[in-house]
């Protein structure tokens, strides 16, 4: 049997991590800028991280949610506490799309609505209704396609209020910084409108935080930044540190009821371990902070290079916009630099590191790029 051949790949084999760094099966070693996907919040193979799934997996690594499983809570009180969220109420499920679908199905639920507003460049996941608010037709099935999703410009106030007088409107669902389009922050006032007429049209605000969420912005959530409540929140990706755990935050007005939402693994022991240890670690070792400050450090730095065109982002969530003419600058960071990094189409290289990334890393990273751009003046 093959693999299915949906993926294309560099030419790496990881075979250890640790912290930032990762190695090939050559023994090179390399800095992490990406963390998969903004997958590794705390660092590679941390220490506590390891010990506390070590330990459970000893006792017992997974029973379903028809039994009392003491770990959920203590999730449920420990990202409460960091999140300043203690009011909510938690959902536990495997991954992004799978927490996003039952945001929008929960709001629909709640207000007995259909549509749902998302927006240009909008990603939300690869499952039916996720997928069918992400706005890439290349990845929507036939069978996923549906008239209950509006797309509307990112940024644009009267469009969005328009939306609303137009339809009866479900939710809406927005990235606080959009990843896979390209590192784009939601201001402050578009996403106070959003929550303004949220409140006036009993619409459900769903804040997708899969990546810009769990303090990779410098705050827990970067919808924060805007002073804002959603009524849901979504999360996955630095939830487990690179173990599958997504979630949903639930605010107080929606009332649950038995089999409204369910899930085979969501929530089992180990995910809960894994969860409970970011979380400690990103608590005792300050990381939201450090990504606040490291981030600030990183785009002060790359906005004085001036083949840049744009650096977008906040903490360390960064986005470096450059000219068609040096979209190879990732690939050579890569190959030769060894420095990981993502993009977005056509020529943004994104930066997910650690939030546990020095400054000494960050000058790394820095010296490379420098030297990544100069073959263009030879």
């Amino acid at each position: 049997m093959k693999l299915f051949d949906v993926y294309p790949v560099n030419d790496i084999t990881i075979t250890k991590a640790e912290g930032s760094h990762v190695w090939d099966d050559q023994g090179n070693q390399y800095l992490d800028l990406y963390g998969g996907h903004a997958v590794i919040s705390i660092g590679h193979t941390h220490p506590h991280y390891v010990q506390r799934l070590t330990d459970q997996l000893n006792k017992v690594g997974f029973y379903s949610n028809s039994i009392h499983i003491p770990l959920q809570q203590q999730l449920a009180e420990k990202l409460g506490k960091v999140s300043g969220k203690e009011d909510y109420q938690l959902f536990l499920v495997n991954s992004g799309a799978e927490a996003n679908e039952n945001a929008l199905k929960l709001a629909s639920f709640y207000n007995g609505k259909k549509k749902i507003i998302a927006f240009k460049k909008a990603f939300h996941g690869r499952t039916s209704l996720a997928v069918a608010a992400t706005d890439n037709p290349k990845i929507v099935a036939p069978v996923n396609e549906t008239d209950n999703v509006v797309f509307l410009p990112w940024e644009d106030l009267a469009a969005l209020e328009a939306a609303f007088d137009k339809y009866e409107v479900s939710s809406v669902i927005i990235e606080g910084i959009q990843g896979v389009g390209g590192i784009n922050v939601a201001s402050a006032a578009f996403l106070q409108k959003i929550r303004s007429l949220c409140d006036q049209h009993n619409a459900v605000f769903i804040a997708d935080s899969v990546q810009c969420g769990y303090g990779r912005s410098g705050k827990f959530f970067s919808h924060d930044h805007a002073g804002v409540n959603a009524d849901i929140y979504t999360m996955a990706k630095g939830m487990g540190n690179g173990f599958p755990i997504g979630g949903i935050i639930i605010a107080p007005k929606f009332q649950p009821s038995y089999g409204m939402l369910g899930t085979t693994f969501g929530g089992n022991h180990l995910a809960c371990a894994a969860a409970l240890a970011v979380l400690e670690v990103i608590e005792k070792d300050h990381l939201i902070a450090n990504a606040e400050n490291v981030g600030n450090y990183l785009m002060d730095e790359l906005r004085k290079f001036p083949e840049v065109k744009e650096v977008r982002g906040k903490g360390l969530m960064i986005g470096i916009e450059l000219p068609e003419e040096l979209a190879h600058v990732r690939k050579e960071l890569l190959f030769k630099y060894r420095i990981f990094t993502g993009e977005a189409k056509p020529n943004v290289i994104r930066l997910l590191p650690s939030l546990a990334l020095t400054k000494d890393q960050a000058d790394q990273f820095l010296t490379a790029f420098k030297q990544a751009l100069k073959p263009v003046h030879a």
